[in-house]
């Protein structure tokens, strides 16, 4: 007798589990963003060109240095950040300068966000400059985009690929 009440009592536990598991994998529902709204979501990994110039090392130079680390040029490891713009019909929605990873600051820049608009057709320009110029931008894309609520329009940008790359 005692091991069936221990028997249905551990049925009912894991049952009841179960459903609590089960109310809360369905409801309550989440919402991403309003029911009207879109969403554009804009992400890189892109490294900016490097700093300064490789100098040729002299003679002396190469001897002071161990055999295994012997490299005729030196040259600096930092990049310059990368500066990206995002606008949205003619109004800018995003500016930034993202600094590069890494430890030497040698690695590529990182951005992943997303940006809400209300549903309907609008304009969408994007601008990245990876050099150290000081104005004016390297890579330029714009497009035209009728977004119904809810759908996703993705800018990403591949320098392998020619520049930015939409995706609805």
């Amino acid at each position: 007798m005692a091991n069936l009440l221990k028997w249905t009592g551990q049925a009912v536990f894991y049952a009841v589990l179960a459903a609590v598991i089960g109310y809360f994998a369905a409801a309550p529902a989440y919402r991403h963003f309003a029911a009207d709204q879109a969403l554009i979501k804009m992400t890189f990994t892109h490294g900016g060109e490097y700093k300064g110039g490789c100098r040729r090392r002299t003679a002396k130079e190469l001897q002071e240095i161990a055999p295994n680390m012997r490299k005729d040029f030196d040259c600096p490891r930092d990049r310059v950040p990368v500066v990206v713009e995002l606008d949205v019909d003619g109004a800018t929605v995003y500016r930034a300068s993202h600094d590069p990873s890494g430890l030497h600051g040698d690695g590529p820049a990182n951005m992943y966000q997303g940006f809400p608009v209300p549903a309907g057709e609008h304009t969408v320009a994007v601008r990245l400059r990876d050099t150290a110029r000081d104005s004016g931008f390297d890579y330029t894309r714009e497009g035209r985009f009728t977004l119904a609520p809810g759908q996703l329009l993705v800018v990403q940008f591949r320098a392998e690929a020619g520049g930015f790359i939409f995706r609805e």
